[in-house]
């Protein structure tokens, strides 16, 4: 299989048949052996009924119905997990995203990239609620992660098998999948594709959505930085506060036994004692981190590398990696 196009929906029941038609309008000229995965996460109006209608008549359609509600993420990556193809293509449910973008993606794959993410220049949304908190939010992103994009929240990219292999997802990381595979040494790159106003229906996303994008930012942050390493973050926050917190104790000590003054009422020793204290529960945490890590990278068989390409000289073959 070339190309897997991905879908995850929610209560997406009018815009299925349009949405099965443009992307395999976009795909069927291609000449690619395709399949299109469609995910319904859980929808509580007619999208399951009209998706099992469909795949009677449609032969590239393959349909994952979850049993519940369980968020993008976990459905993109039950997408992930029954597609086939060399190259996966995802792209939302509501007709926002155009199919028809789905070759320009695929073009500039080819020139060498692993994911290439699409970026809405001319977005359809409304300025306040969705335009500017996602600005703040794509500015934020990109100086954290270092990953410089326009738009971390266009769900249409193209991948290599190889780059979604290495991702597990948890939580709501769909956001952060280009951060996630650049951590992993993918080659990222964007172009600029088109974007339309919704149709059917009504967005699914809300100002909520802001905060939990922060808090999986922290997550991301922290595996780009100390994920094989977690210790030189707990490690030396610990040192740090064991450290200053000895100093405050030798200078009440001398004032004690040198100046003969009284320090049992001075709030300098209650900031002593608890600087030792987060110290040396900082230094454990950063123990436990440190099992913890090798625990999943070894259970898993995980290397702590990822090879590109293997070159042996004297007519060996190149692998890929």
């Amino acid at each position: 299989m070339d190309l897997s196009v991905v879908v995850p929906l929610y209560n997406e029941e009018e815009s299925v048949p349009l949405l099965v038609e443009q992307v395999l309008k976009a795909v069927r000229p291609l000449g690619l052996a395709h399949e299109l995965v469609v995910v319904d996460d859980g929808s509580t109006d007619g999208t399951a009924a009209v998706l099992s209608r469909l795949s009677e008549v449609v032969p590239e359609l393959v349909v994952v119905l979850l049993r519940r509600n369980y968020g993008q993420t976990a459905a993109m990556a039950a997408g992930f997990d029954a597609s086939r193809g060399a190259v996966i293509v995802t792209l939302d449910g509501d007709l926002q995203n155009d199919p028809a973008d789905i070759p320009v993606l695929l073009e500039r794959l080819d020139q060498g990239y692993d994911l290439v993410s699409g970026w809405r220049h001319q977005r359809q949304d409304h300025a306040l609620w969705r335009l500017l908190p996602s600005r703040l939010a794509n500015r934020l992103i990109a100086r954290v992660t270092g990953v410089r994009l326009h738009d971390y929240g266009c769900s249409l990219k193209a991948y290599r098998r190889e780059v979604v292999d290495d991702l597990n997802l948890y939580g709501e990381l769909h956001r952060f999948l280009p951060a996630l595979a650049f951590i992993e040494g993918a080659r990222i790159s964007e172009v600029q594709v088109n974007h339309h106003a919704r149709r059917f229906g009504r967005s699914k996303y809300g100002l909520d959505r802001t905060f939990r994008v922060l808090m999986d930012l922290l997550t991301v942050w922290f595996m780009k930085r100390f994920l094989t390493r977690p210790m030189h973050v707990f490690g030396f926050g610990g040192l740090a506060a064991m450290l200053l917190g000895l100093l405050f104790t030798a200078a009440l000590v001398v004032e004690k036994l040198v100046l003969g003054a009284e320090i049992g009422d001075r709030p300098l020793l209650l900031v002593a004692l608890i600087s030792v204290l987060a110290g040396v529960q900082l230094f454990c945490f950063g123990l436990l981190a440190e099992v913890q890590m090798r625990t999943y990278h070894e259970s898993q068989g995980r290397p702590i590398y990822r090879v590109r390409a293997t070159l042996r000289g004297s007519g060996g073959a190149g692998s890929a990696g």
